[in-house]
Formats: C-alpha cells, sequence, structure tokens
C-alpha cells in the first residue's frame, strides 16, 4: 500500500496546510511522462521518509484549481510546504538523490 497522499481540493487544507510535518506536493498527470518517470523515486521517497515528510500527489488534470492557485505551469513540479507555507519548488523529471536534495535542504 503506498504511503502517498492523493491530494484534492477537498482534502488539501487538511493533509497539506494544516499537516504537522514538512509536506512535499507532486503535481503530475497520466499522460506525463516524465511524471511517469519520477513516480517510483517519489513512493520511495515518500516509503523512506515516512512520518518525517508527508508525500502528497496532486493530479492536474483532476484538480486543476490547486494547480492554478500555486501557479503550476509545467509537470512535474514539486512543491515544498512546511507549517502550512510553500517554501520552495523544483520543476521537471529530478534523479531521485536530487528530489531527496529538496526536502533536506
Amino acid at each position: 500500500m503506498s504511503v502517498e497522499v492523493t491530494l484534492t481540493s477537498a482534502n488539501f487544507q487538511k493533509e497539506v496546510l494544516e499537516s504537522t510535518i514538512p509536506v512535499l506536493v507532486d503535481f503530475w498527470a497520466e499522460w506525463c511522462m516524465p511524471c511517469r518517470m519520477i513516480a517510483p523515486s517519489i513512493a520511495q521517497i515518500a516509503e523512506a521518509y515516512k512520518g518525517k515528510v508527508k508525500v502528497g500527489k496532486v493530479n492536474v488534470d483532476d484538480e486543476g484549481d490547486i494547480a492554478s492557485q500555486y501557479g503550476i505551469i509545467s509537470i512535474p513540479t514539486l512543491l515544498y510546504f512546511k507549517d502550512g507555507q510553500m517554501i520552495k519548488q523544483k520543476v521537471g523529471a529530478l534523479p531521485k538523490h536530487e528530489i531527496e536534495n529538496f526536502i533536506k535542504a
């Protein structure tokens, strides 16, 4: 079972903005090959950092309002939230070690 959280407009506030731990949010789409390429790395990071960093996924086709709210133009885009605030962003298919560095820095 995946430890990644599927984020929607119904649960984004609770799961991300009110989270007591940092949250890595992956904006993706089924048809996006780079998104599909990094999906296994995102899943591994979700498992490795369970309890320390929450990992959530926003399907931009289903949740366009959330994507628009954060100015998501290209995917995959990773946003990092801490204490309810988006503090950094990375765009593009990154290798696993770069995603880990992104959440550690």
